[in-house]
């Protein structure tokens, strides 16, 4: 008995259990999303190995990575096998993700269409649990400057301060600027305060000579345009 030993060495797993070695091996690109999911866990447990943990938090999102991305590090580690530091490993690649994204479509380019703003914009408001408001800043020739949270709030709303709005678009020299929010419940038509909102920045703008070129509502289905609409 005493020579017996477990074969828990890493040689002794199945490809499937071996997602680094895959990795090295194959390449990243062979990787299934669980397999990646994986080497971010690291390990499994006694009961299940870190592929089948990772196919597991998928499943209960559906198999989709955008709303991954939306679980906190409470809601992770309620699944048996997921402690903080792992959660946070997750939550951390996905971010990188997102951020990468952001820095390959984010050119100095001119903006033209409200499609051009949903492209910038996107990959900081698609998965969001919560609701955020968003300034679009613009130069002379209409091209993008920079982007810039405004405030932070909760499923239902948030609270928008003008002031702070414009001392962004003063500070960063904005020619023009777009204000951008999304709506966590998909729902792509604007509420009476979204116009209300709309109408004061604008008034604002032609005060401040900083028009406002248009307001976006952003879902993860798509996006409202109130200029497109001609309603600003």
């Amino acid at each position: 008995m005493d020579d017996y030993k477990q074969p828990f060495g890493i040689k002794s797993w199945a490809e499937e259990d071996r997602p680094r070695e895959k990795l090295l091996g194959k390449g990243r690109h062979v990787l299934t999303e669980a397999e990646l999911i994986a080497i971010l866990i690291g390990s499994g447990s006694k009961d299940e190995t870190a592929v089948e943990l990772s196919k597991r938090i998928l499943i209960s999102v559906g198999n989709n990575l955008n709303e991954l991305g939306k679980l906190s590090v409470q809601e992770l580690i309620k699944f048996k096998g997921v402690g903080e530091a792992k959660a946070i490993s997750i939550i951390a690649a996905l971010e990188l993700g997102r951020r990468r994204k952001e820095t390959e479509n984010i050119k100095r380019e001119r903006i033209t269409t409200s499609k051009d703003v949903f492209e910038i914009m996107k990959s900081s408001m698609l998965d969001l649990p919560h609701e955020e408001f968003w300034l679009v800043i613009l130069n002379r020739a209409n091209a993008f400057i920079k982007k810039e949270l405004i405030s932070r709030g909760g499923v239902t709303g948030t609270v928008v301060d003008t002031k702070i709005i414009f001392k962004a678009a003063v500070e960063n020299y904005a020619s023009s600027i777009i204000i951008c929010h999304n709506h966590p419940s998909g729902n792509l038509k604007p509420s009476d305060a979204d116009i209300k909102i709309t109408k004061n920045i604008k008034e604002a703008g032609k005060i401040m000579e900083i028009p406002l070129a248009d307001h976006l509502i952003i879902t993860d289905e798509g996006y409202y345009s109130f200029a497109d609409e001609g309603i600003l």
